[in-house]
């Protein structure tokens, strides 16, 4: 980065925004303080990253922004003492009532007391802390799910047995009048059972671990599709013939991919109905992935995208939680069962959407 010794004040305040121009388009956050930490200049990255805007950052010391500024005010100490040329380091910035910023610094003395920092979000913290939330989100689905299944099958039992019994003593002449409300109630029971053994099979079904090829299950998943949906909606694969095999669970991993592709053609109805609805089943090989905090060399990354209306904004936060569905009609459990079961495989789910393309991206550690 060029920027001239000489800089101490503000485009602004010096009355010629073309000397910031550079520093203005730039995506990484800059700033310039004087020896006391004192912000003369913010680029607008850094407004966005400070969600504070120029003239506001101007009026305050840098690092009395966070609550432990002390530790980028020791690296400014430090830069300006000429101890290092500069200083490349990851912070986690704390402030009141806002998210911590993870940021890669940098931080440099110009000629003339003046600091220049640049501050990168980083990207692969951000990462870990969202994948930290979500086994843990996911973990405390598990456990209410367990209990309030166990706790909701014991009185259905009840339910559905007193009602049997009742049957049984209704008056002859008031039986088929009365059997169409008995029969009410067993029904409701048997839906609500079904439901609580749906929630409650991830944890019973044993892991079955065997040789898996995904491309296998990937043809398997686009049979299923295509024979439910035979018009109006193209299959396409973009395979990756080098992956290899690895051990899973065959059946599960169906499941996983079927539950995901199965979504994306429902949510497809409107362009099927035109002819040009597309899904695509992409393989890749993805090197250097953290996954659940542990660090594999090698990861399958695979993608199942569609060309649909995307998902909704006010679910988009929670389609991995239980019983949230944006379909109407739909048990909101095929993307939690998805969910639970690439964590047994000790991967990831993420997701991406936007009108007219969302894309789901499972991560499995590969050998």
């Amino acid at each position: 980065m060029n920027v001239p010794p000489n800089v101490t004040v503000s485009a602004h305040e010096a009355g010629d925004p073309a000397r910031f121009t550079g520093l203005d388009l730039l995506a990484s956050a800059v700033l310039l303080l004087d020896a006391d930490g004192h912000v003369h200049y913010a680029n607008p990255a850094a407004e966005n990253m400070m969600e504070l805007s120029l003239k506001s950052l101007q009026r305050h010391c840098l690092y009395e922004l966070f609550t432990n500024g002390a530790e980028l005010s020791q690296l400014g100490s430090q830069a300006l003492a000429h101890q290092y040329a500069d200083l490349r380091q990851d912070l986690t910035l704390l402030r009141v009532g806002r998210e911590p910023l993870h940021v890669n610094g940098i931080v440099s003395a110009l000629g003339d007391a003046t600091l220049l920092i640049e501050l990168r979000e980083n990207v692969q913290q951000l990462k870990l802390d969202r994948e930290e939330r979500i086994l843990d989100q996911s973990q405390a689905n598990k456990e209410l799910i367990r209990n309030l299944a166990h706790e909701i099958k014991n009185p259905l039992g009840g339910i559905r047995g007193a009602a049997q019994l009742l049957e049984l003593e209704l008056p002859p002449h008031h039986l088929a009048d009365l059997q169409e409300y008995t029969q009410v109630i067993i029904k409701e029971a048997d839906r609500l059972q079904t439901l609580v053994d749906r929630l409650l099979a991830p944890h019973r079904k044993p892991h079955i671990v065997g040789d898996v090829n995904i491309h296998e299950v990937c043809e398997r998943v686009r049979s299923l599709i295509l024979a439910e949906f035979p018009q109006g909606l193209a299959i396409r694969r973009d395979y990756d013939a080098s992956i290899p095999e690895f051990r899973g669970d065959f059946e599960q991993l169906i499941q996983v991919v079927l539950n995901i592709a199965h979504n994306a053609a429902q949510a497809l109805q409107g362009r099927i109905a035109a002819g040009d609805a597309e899904i695509t089943l992409r393989t890749r090989v993805a090197r250097q992935v953290t996954l659940a905090k542990v660090r594999y060399g090698l990861a399958l990354d695979l993608h199942i995208i569609d060309n649909g209306p995307g998902i909704a904004p006010d679910i988009r936060d929670r389609i991995f939680y239980p019983l949230v569905s944006g379909r109407e009609g739909g048990s909101g459990l095929g993307l939690t069962l998805a969910q639970t079961f690439v964590q047994q495989h000790m991967g990831v789910i993420e997701c991406e959407s936007r009108p007219g393309l969302t894309d789901f991206r499972i991560l499995l550690p590969l050998p």
